[in-house]
């Protein structure tokens, strides 16, 4: 099978973790070990997140009085995705010392005209809590949302249409390679009026972004691992049930925060509704498990309908 896993920036820095390399490669360790079994018996391509760690390199950079104006978020996807590829890629080398092993630095194309530009929603970096983040948001000319018991910044996330260099991760699966591509939802970009590429300040969901990759790679499987088992109705509530086997519209006709699992619950209705292929959301640790059916929340044409069984009773 040709898999393709996204893995949340909150399972590489788990929330209230702080964001020391040392931390983080700890974290990568652990997400390669739950990975390479599946490598071992597909193709697979590994993008992930960067929302904690694109936020630690803003503040830094605007911390920085050597610099007339801080990177542009497009600068600081491009560090992310060497930085967090340069772990992944480590790691995967180590725990596959008979593959080959590429990390890729992406471009993503979107939409000038993408209305998310006038409505940020993208989380980045840590959390705090609200008169923090309101106090931050004055001071520093950002927006910021509640995320669940906290606050955090957020910026624009425009959809993704492309991602550039598709072309060259075909290769490298075809050549027998891991791809360790898309960091971040990749570099966001534009094409401009003489049709050259351009950085925009933006993040773009990478969630959204690998389920493209994954259309476009005639993917079998899409993964989206997390920090949390499961997709659940309610969360957060006393009456929160979780998710087992669903369809795409079963699972649309639901509600879910745009700024966390909306995204997330778009991205694999989206692969299974253009592919027939099966999409899944859950805890990085059951990789496996939830690739054979038996974890997670798991989306396919003709699944169970929404929120009748448990997530390990899925036959």
């Amino acid at each position: 099978m040709r898999v393709v896993v996204a893995l949340g920036g909150n399972a590489l820095l788990r929330r209230e973790e702080r964001p020391d390399a040392a931390v983080q490669v700890k974290n990568v360790r652990a997400a390669v070990d739950a990975l390479a079994p599946l490598a071992r018996r597909h193709e697979l391509v590994i993008t992930h997140g960067n929302g904690p760690q694109v936020g630690v390199l803003a503040l830094q950079s605007a911390a920085d009085r050597s610099l007339s104006s801080p990177y542009p978020f497009d600068v600081l996807g491009a560090e992310t995705q060497g930085m967090i590829g340069y772990w992944l890629l480590q790691s995967l080398q180590n725990a596959l010392p008979d593959r080959q092993v590429c990390a890729l630095l992406n471009q993503t194309l979107v939409s000038a005209a993408d209305p998310a530009f006038a409505d940020p929603a993208k989380f980045v970096g840590p959390v705090y809590d609200r008169a923090e983040a309101e106090e931050l948001a004055a001071e520093r000319g950002w927006t910021v949302k509640q995320d669940g018991a906290h606050w955090r910044r957020v910026v624009p996330s425009p959809r993704p249409q492309r991602v550039v260099e598709t072309r060259l991760i075909r290769l490298l699966l075809n050549s027998g390679a891991v791809a360790v591509c898309a960091g971040g939802g990749g570099v966001p970009v534009i094409r401009d009026e003489q049709g050259q590429l351009t950085g925009v300040e933006a993040v773009v969901d990478k969630d959204l972004t690998a389920a493209l990759l994954a259309e476009a790679l005639d993917a079998d499987a899409l993964l989206l691992l997390t920090d949390v088992p499961h997709v659940s109705l309610d969360y957060g509530t006393p009456d929160a049930r979780p998710v087992g086997r669903t369809t795409p519209a079963a699972l649309r006709a639901e509600r879910f925060p745009a700024g966390s699992m909306g995204p997330k619950v778009d991205a694999v209705c989206r692969f299974v509704e253009l592919t027939g292929g099966m999409a899944a959301i859950g805890a990085l640790e059951d990789a496996g498990a939830i690739l054979d059916g038996a974890a997670g929340t798991v989306v396919t044409p003709s699944g169970r309908d929404i929120g009748r069984e448990a997530p390990q009773d899925l036959t």
